[in-house]
């Protein structure tokens, strides 16, 4: 099995803190991997770090084997690494629609004519459809995203993720926030994403962790302090006394 995504000795210093401190990290091509750790683990610096949201103090980011620590965010997503976000990054006045013909439109390079490109070009609307009925947004596609149920609007952010066509996609709490009543949608969005994807799941929800990942790294004051499938992960007693059984996990 290749190498999807690769950190090499990442560190990142503000000031006096070391927010990660050598954290040598693989992603495996085709992976169902997830992410966890206390508060203050350094999930959220590792997950800027990989997108290109902060640079690294020293180390690499190396995408299908490619050094790709010094582009841009932007730069990463055309070259297939997409994320979502804890908090949705969404255009409230926009329709579900709207926001995945822009999304597919950037991906052409026609963002800035989107509307027009979006209408005219043969395979966009049958890129939305087929999209729209994988994330279950069929029968909300003109409504605005701000009056859309949130589990809806956390649906639509994975899809407009997923509609970049990306190889590597990073998933920080999908289900955070989301009803109980509306997380059966996401969780069965996030089990159905093709293995042709490479996911990292950043989650603090266990139940999701465990009924999606197939191998899980565990991170602590920076570092990474574990690794391994979901029940060595569950029944190492390391990984119970600093993260399992703390009940203020996030």
């Amino acid at each position: 099995m290749g190498v999807a995504l690769q950190t090499l000795g990442l560190n990142k210093r503000f000031g006096g803190l070391l927010a990660t401190s050598e954290v040598s990290f693989t992603l495996a091509e085709g992976a169902r991997h997830a992410l966890i750790g206390p508060n203050g683990a350094g999930k959220t610096t590792l997950v800027n770090l990989l997108t290109g949201v902060i640079p690294p103090t020293s180390g690499k980011v190396l995408l299908h084997g490619t050094d790709i620590t010094r582009l841009s965010p932007d730069q990463r997503v055309r070259r297939g690494l997409a994320r979502t976000f804890q908090i949705n990054q969404l255009f409230p006045t926009l329709t579900p629609l709207d926001t995945l013909g822009l999304a597919m439109t950037e991906r052409l390079g026609r963002g800035n004519d989107w509307l027009r490109t979006a209408g005219s070009h043969p395979g966009i609307a049958e890129a939305i459809a087929e999209v729209a009925e994988r994330f279950r947004l069929t029968d909300v596609l003109t409504e605005r995203t701000s009056v859309l149920p949130y589990g809806k609007q956390r649906l639509l952010e994975i899809a407009v993720a997923f509609a970049s066509q990306p190889q590597v996609l990073l998933l920080d709490e999908p289900a955070a926030g989301v009803p109980e009543s509306e997380r059966h949608d996401i969780l069965a969005a996030v089990a159905e994403l093709p293995r042709s994807v490479s996911v990292l799941l950043i989650e603090h929800d266990m139940d999701l962790v465990f009924s999606f990942a197939e191998r899980i790294s565990v991170l602590v004051n920076g570092a990474m302090f574990a690794e391994g499938n979901a029940e060595e992960i569950a029944n190492d007693p390391r990984v119970q006394a600093v993260y399992l059984g703390d009940a203020g996990h996030d």
